[in-house]
């Protein structure tokens, strides 16, 4: 199975820790020199236009990899928000995401030409050369979701698990989509979350879930598990309860859920 692609967005400079802060979910400024943390990108819906990891590799340089979608185009994006700070953004070629050696967790270096993010008992390569795709299976387990490009601008950050990854902060000051993120902190009130299902036929990643008639979901990520494949999905909370769904024909087991 050829590996997953991306490209990487490097922020660089005296200003880039400070710029990433002021435009990302996470607590940029809280990252220490060779360590990676989860983040993301919300419009000024507090919808999540990009998921992402970021490494701070250097003092003043942070590598920025996102989960889905065209990092060009984000790249594109944060330029029109630099003005006066002292930061230059650049975009990678290709590159491929595959398996690592265990790394310990958080920690991240670059060796070889690539981006290594520890996960603890193993690793994810962002680089040059293809490898081994296990991280998919790790990574649907553990809740780790990559967006397909029909979810982009879609779903809230309590959809994708974000505060549970530390990838939401609330005590930083003020990024994009703030105000309705802690909302949804503090009221709650959100009613579709991740979940990982076992389906008796391929899902698409991408393809929305209609259950009883309606949209209930969309379906992220999919490993083919021998015999039956495993998808991580973002479900209606109402759904997540009955022993079988059917989508389209297609049987679907709920395995497990993840905290917001």
């Amino acid at each position: 199975m050829p590996s997953r692609t991306t490209r990487t967005i490097t922020l660089a400079g005296p200003d880039a820790g400070a710029f990433a802060n002021a435009q990302f979910s996470s607590d940029v400024l809280a990252l220490a020199t060779g360590r990676w943390q989860w983040s993301g990108w919300l419009d000024p819906k507090g919808r999540v236009r990009a998921l992402l990891q970021i490494a701070r590799i250097a003092d003043d340089r942070y590598v920025v990899m996102p989960r889905g979608g065209d990092a060009s185009s984000l790249a594109a994006d944060l330029k029109r928000f630099v003005f006066r700070s002292k930061v230059k953004i650049d975009v990678s070629g290709e590159l491929h995401v595959s398996d690592g050696k265990a790394v310990a967790d958080g920690d991240a270096r670059e060796e070889d030409d690539a981006l290594v993010l520890g996960e603890g008992d193993a690793s994810l390569r962002i680089g040059a050369h293809e490898g081994d795709d296990a991280w998919i299976a790790r990574h649907i387990d553990r809740g780790f979701a990559w967006l397909p490009e029909r979810a982009l601008g879609m779903l809230l950050p309590p959809a994708l698990s974000m505060e549970r990854l530390d990838a939401v902060a609330f005590d930083k000051g003020c990024f994009p989509g703030q105000e309705i993120a802690a909302r949804l902190h503090f009221l709650g009130g959100h009613k579709r979350h991740l979940r990982i299902v076992r389906s008796d036929a391929a899902l698409q990643e991408g393809h929305s879930l209609h259950i009883d008639g309606r949209d209930a979901g969309i379906v992220l990520m999919q490993h083919m598990y021998s015999p039956l494949p495993t998808s991580l999905v973002v479900l209606d909370d109402t759904m997540s309860q009955a022993e079988t769904l059917e989508s389209q024909g297609i049987q679907l087991h709920v395995l497990s859920t993840f905290a917001e």
